[in-house]
């Protein structure tokens, strides 16, 4: 835990008590301040309660005996409208901040230069920040990994000189993070999302944006219009930033992926490089896919930034074990691969996987969303067979008729199965049976975690059995 000192003797009202709403209040708590809890659920309010939080009605609460008001992230700063809580706070003029700002100030106050390495962007943060974290612990770090990933960052260990906080962060939490200002701040990319939220995608990228101007060091992705913007912004006012991507070099000192390596540009232009490689990520399982190359090129420069030797970096990547769910190799079965892809939950997340192998034995379905999986209709070449579960499963078969060979299978059990009896009998050089569902879970699981978890487990059952059983693997 890092208790919060910097309110010691002095009294917060603090609304949302999810796991970092506890965690905060914990840590408030610990560093001597006054703490009043609220929130609208009252079963979130039964756990404070059992963990011997103060709970106090701040609806109907005197704010006036308040210097700050602590906010969840899951509760609306701006739009569609100001939570309740904000507007009470708003008339009395008090600061709304969440725990990444009281985690920035108790930084500033007991170590200022402890390194705070912040990851954000709309897609990939989640794998960037577990592989940077991953890097730096292969180095001989000590390493603290959370924020909007994991362990709420108030629940970590408080920063120290000598330990390095690697943290991913939500829009949310940079909106209430004023003195948000990394050793090293990532920006990996824009596209719209939580403009609910926000109200505009200009309104949603300057929110972005702050974490990357106000990093010591910042790495921006171009490989969008918003973030290329961003860069050049950086770029022109003299600001320590290095661009990257996942595409070929265009800028000189870019580091970018391409085809399997991880380069930076000496001199470029667009189509035209003179270069080094930096990785060869030929190798490095979890990294697979273009969409990865963004992530690993962010990974590197971070940690070069941080003094890892680049043999260091490039020896970590391949060791990286990545993220569950998220093209989670879960086991081979002679040279059958299983890949545990639940979390794509939509085509455009399916895309990335069908992007990164050939001769997949897809398993696809459950609660479809709006345009099922006509998008991915250039890539069904290279899958071998489709198997069809859950709820969508006549609509995508629609899509596929004519176009790829299918079963309807139901269960993910069944769907399992069969992919694995068919990859077996292939002649393929690597078969893939590949769980990226292209749909939300809840016609037959609770969340996509849980339906991950059920195909590795399934999987790893398959693979026992037929190792019991003496077949070849």
């Amino acid at each position: 835990m890092t208790p919060v000192s910097c309110f010691k003797g002095r009294h917060v009202a603090l609304f949302g008590l999810g796991g970092s709403g506890l965690a905060t209040a914990r840590a408030l708590m610990a560093g001597g301040a006054n703490v009043s809890a609220w929130d609208d659920s009252a079963a979130s309010r039964e756990k404070a309660r059992v963990a011997g939080i103060d709970l106090v009605d701040l609806t109907t609460a005197d704010w006036s005996q308040f210097c700050s008001l602590i906010l969840a992230p899951g509760a609306p700063l701006t739009h569609p409208a100001p939570h309740w809580s904000v507007l009470r706070a708003k008339e009395r003029g008090l600061e709304v901040i969440g725990d990444i700002e009281l985690f920035c100030r108790e930084r500033a106050g007991i170590a200022p230069d402890a390194p705070l390495i912040a990851i954000t962007g709309t897609n990939g943060k989640s794998t960037t920040t577990a592989l940077i974290a991953h890097i730096l612990r292969e180095a001989g770090r000590d390493v603290q990994m959370g924020g909007n990933i994991g362990v709420p960052i108030l629940a970590l260990e408080p920063p120290a000189r000598s330990r390095a906080h690697v943290i991913e962060c939500s829009s949310f939490q940079i909106d209430l993070a004023p003195s948000l200002a990394p050793t090293v701040g990532v920006l990996l990319n824009l596209t719209p999302d939580h403009l609910d939220r926000h109200g505009t995608m200009a309104n949603y990228a300057a929110v972005k944006e702050r974490l990357a101007a106000q990093s010591e060091y910042a790495i921006v992705g171009i490989d969008d219009d918003y973030c290329s913007a961003i860069y050049r912004a950086l770029h022109d006012a003299d600001r320590a930033v290095s661009a990257i991507s996942n595409a070929d070099a265009g800028l000189s000192e870019m580091v970018h992926f391409s085809g399997t390596r991880l380069r930076r540009a000496i001199a470029a232009s667009p189509g035209w490089e003179i270069g080094e490689t930096l990785v060869n990520l030929a190798n490095a399982r979890a990294l697979r896919g273009a969409h990865n190359g963004q992530n690993a090129a962010a990974a590197f420069c971070a940690c070069e930034w941080l003094d890892v030797p680049h043999d260091e970096i490039g020896a970590a990547m391949k060791t990286f074990p990545g993220l569950p769910h998220r093209m989670e190799e879960v086991g081979r079965l002679g040279k059958t691969i299983f890949v545990n892809d639940s979390k794509a939950t939509n085509a455009d997340a399916a895309e990335k996987a069908l992007l990164s192998f050939d001769d997949m034995f897809w398993i696809i379905g459950g609660k479809s969303k709006e345009g099922g999986i006509e998008p991915l209709r250039p890539l069904f070449s290279k899958v071998r067979k489709a198997y069809l579960i859950g709820a969508a499963s006549d609509d995508f078969a629609r899509t596929l008729d004519g176009a790829l060979a299918y079963e309807m299978c139901g269960t993910l059990d069944v769907a399992l199965a069969r992919a694995t009896r068919d990859a077996q009998k292939s002649g393929a050089r690597e078969p893939v049976v590949l769980l990226s569902p292209a749909c939300a879970s809840y016609d037959q699981f609770a969340n996509f975690e849980v339906r991950g978890d059920r195909f590795r487990e399934l999987a790893q059952q398959i693979i026992a059995q037929h190792i019991g059983h003496g077949s070849s693997t």
